[in-house]
């Protein structure tokens, strides 16, 4: 299926590493010029370098804070120029979950829990707010919020209440956008493979005293009984930032392997 995706433009949060690299990966294959945006300069150039080598596409290193206003503005307005125009944003830029044990109730702090709503929720926004206008103008656009499957299971109290909060965002931007051509999607990753999953799967094993196999497999808490990899994420968000998926917006699309037992409608 041709995803109809050359030539258009986008911009990933979090693109350094993780689910925002393969993302930004699979959208430069599909044939998009990708701005990555990350904090650290160093690992965007590094990024930058290997994903034009693999795809021969333009690829637009960032360096922002989706935490604070102005650099966010000033992000997408680098990205618009150097670009020529925004078709498609994904924000996938978070405080990690999963590669350590989340505060207990006594533990958590409004410091703590600020710092994580701040980044993910009010940056996501953030990062909406200043692609609208430009999507508005072209009457097109796609935004794709990474969220995860905390927004649908307990066990870390600041990361289900931020997913939540993303999903409810996302509803909400898909209602008003809707109009003007855009759609407004959220995907919930589960427990994913990514560059640091052989730390984390290596750390598990040493506290327990297993194999790293052993440890992995305990890990894995889905119908398909493996770890979803990365660029398997990136494949649902190439499809939902195509023309192809004018069908789905405002809905959350699971990408964790599926959850034995439960059903959602």
């Amino acid at each position: 299926m041709d995803l109809q995706l050359t030539g258009k433009r986008a911009i990933v949060t979090g693109g350094s590493r993780g689910i925002g690299k393969a993302v930004a990966r699979t959208l430069a294959a599909e044939g998009c010029d990708v701005a990555i945006v990350a904090r650290t300069a160093a690992d965007l150039e590094a990024t930058a370098a290997e994903l034009r080598a693999a795809t021969g596409r333009t690829i637009v290193p960032i360096p922002a804070d989706t935490g604070d206003d102005e650099s966010v503005r000033a992000m997408v307005a680098t990205a618009t120029e150097a670009l020529g125009g925004v078709d498609v944003l994904v924000n996938s830029a978070a405080k990690p979950l999963g590669q350590a044990p989340p505060p207990k109730l006594a533990d958590v702090t409004a410091e703590l829990f600020w710092d994580d709503m701040n980044v993910k929720v009010l940056g996501y926004l953030r990062c909406a707010q200043a692609v609208a206008p430009g999507m508005i103008a072209q009457g097109w656009g796609r935004i794709i919020n990474i969220s995860g499957l905390g927004a649908r299971s307990t066990g870390a109290v600041i990361g289900s209440m931020r997913n939540v909060a993303v999903a409810a965002m996302t509803k909400n931007l898909a209602d008003e956008l809707g109009p003007h051509g855009i759609n407004v999607t959220v995907v919930h990753p589960g427990l994913t493979r990514t560059e640091a999953t052989p730390g984390v799967v290596a750390r598990l094993a040493a506290a327990r005293g297993i194999s790293e196999e052993e440890a992995e497999r305990s890990l894995v808490r889905n119908s398909i009984h493996r770890l979803v990899d990365a660029s398997e994420v990136a494949d649902v968000v190439a499809f939902l930032a195509s023309p192809r998926s004018i069908s789905i917006t405002g809905d959350a699309i699971a990408c964790g392997g599926g959850t034995p037992g439960v059903i959602h409608y």
